[in-house]
């Protein structure tokens, strides 16, 4: 499934001989493209939002692209950003979606090569490589759903469920009251993991939730914390020893998402693995974590690195490593990536994108089930479709 000699830049523009075009039966037809907000159900905080970095999350911003090819094929994507940047995604996109039509959409790789090239101004990072995501996850919906197979088959499945986690119930919005009520409703539904956030201004409050949550769950299922970059070095190795009896399945984003350096020192000191990574933009940057031996279990994040190409190449780099892998968010790409990937991965699981798609995730005994149907197994519902704000087509 992996390439370990692909390369984490884009190539070169093809030699002269070189003749790369589309299927004359299959061809890129048209595309569409939709800026689409959804609303969640209270705001949402976490550590950056108690130190004063962020404000509380109302909303999330998406960006769907819908692919259909001459012979009738069509493919859906999506990439998102939170708090910011979701009409800068949207416009991006827009800039690069006329260099699709008439291309071969199984040319997924050369594909993101010619769009990585056409807005290489404003680099391979960020707003860029987002934007990439939603188009290249689309083109790989749609070639496994016109292989008949789900995208974790089409791509080598190793298993056909995954070990999950539970977040959206753990965050520093929530009263441990809720927090356990979260907690229980989560296992009753066979999800095999929690998550709670810490990182606050004063550790002791977080140490005091955490008891309260361990108490709780009482060995029930594996617990994870996720400081969501709030440390420095001493505070994370301080926090870090006193939860060690805890055992813990890791510690999430102790340290700036950047310092590969600080996460590879930390993961030397402790006996509780460290995790990290969803922040990150770009296949790049993932290899700083990888080089450095920064992390057990690394956590991509398909729409933010640029798509389904460049987390590929991720997850080659890690796999060499026998690095532990957790995606971010998203569970309707990450799980089929999940079950693709050589060593057990984590999943997690966020219910929020619910509204979104007619078609939810089947979980039993702690595992998410993938799906039989084909592609990622996801159509967009009537309120994806109300609650769109902008959209864009190209091509017939």
């Amino acid at each position: 499934m992996f390439d370990p000699d692909r390369r984490t830049i884009p190539a070169q523009p093809p030699k002269a001989g070189f003749v790369a075009g589309p299927s004359k039966l299959d061809a890129i037809r048209s595309v569409t493209l939709s800026l689409v907000y959804l609303p969640l159900a209270r705001p949402i905080s976490d550590a950056k939002v108690l130190t004063g970095r962020q404000k509380p999350l109302t909303q999330v911003a998406f960006l769907f692209c819908e692919i259909v090819s001459e012979a009738g094929h069509s493919g859906l994507g999506f990439s998102y950003s939170k708090r910011a940047g979701g009409p800068a995604l949207y416009a991006h996109a827009c800039e690069l979606a006329d260099n699709l039509i008439g291309e071969d959409p199984n040319d997924t790789a050369r594909i993101w090569d010619k769009l990585c090239w056409a807005g290489a101004s404003v680099g391979r990072s960020g707003i860029a490589t987002q934007a990439i995501a939603a188009i290249d996850i689309c083109l790989w919906d749609l070639k496994a759903k016109r292989a008949g197979l789900p995208l974790a088959k089409l791509l080598g499945a190793h298993r056909d469920s995954v070990a999950c986690y539970n977040t959206s119930g753990g965050f520093l919005s929530s009263s441990v009251e809720e927090i356990r009520a979260a907690i229980d409703h989560s296992i009753a539904a066979g999800i095999g993991g929690i998550k709670i956030k810490v990182g606050q201004p004063d550790p002791m409050i977080d140490l005091r939730r955490l008891d309260a949550v361990t108490s709780h769950i009482d060995g029930r299922v594996p617990l994870m914390v996720d400081a969501n970059q709030q440390w420095d070095r001493t505070t994370a190795l301080r926090f870090g020893r006193l939860v060690e009896p805890l055992n813990l399945e890791w510690i999430e984003e102790p340290l700036d998402a950047y310092d590969a350096e600080g996460h590879a020192a930390l993961a030397r000191e402790l006996a509780t693995p460290i995790a990290t990574g969803e922040m990150l933009a770009s296949a790049d940057e993932h290899m700083a974590l990888i080089r450095a031996d920064a992390v057990d279990f690394i956590q991509p994040d398909a729409p933010r690195v640029g798509g389904i190409t460049p987390f590929l190449r991720i997850c080659t780099h890690a796999e060499a490593k026998r690095m532990r892998l957790a995606p971010h968010f998203a569970m309707e790409i990450h799980l089929h990536l999940a079950a693709a990937y050589a060593h057990e991965p984590w999943v997690e699981h966020f219910d929020w994108l619910a509204p979104l798609f007619n078609e939810q995730l089947d979980i039993k005994d702690g595992r998410m089930i993938v799906p039989a149907r084909p592609g990622l197994g996801c159509s967009l519902t009537g309120k994806a479709r109300d609650w769109t704000v902008e959209t864009r087509s190209f091509g017939a």
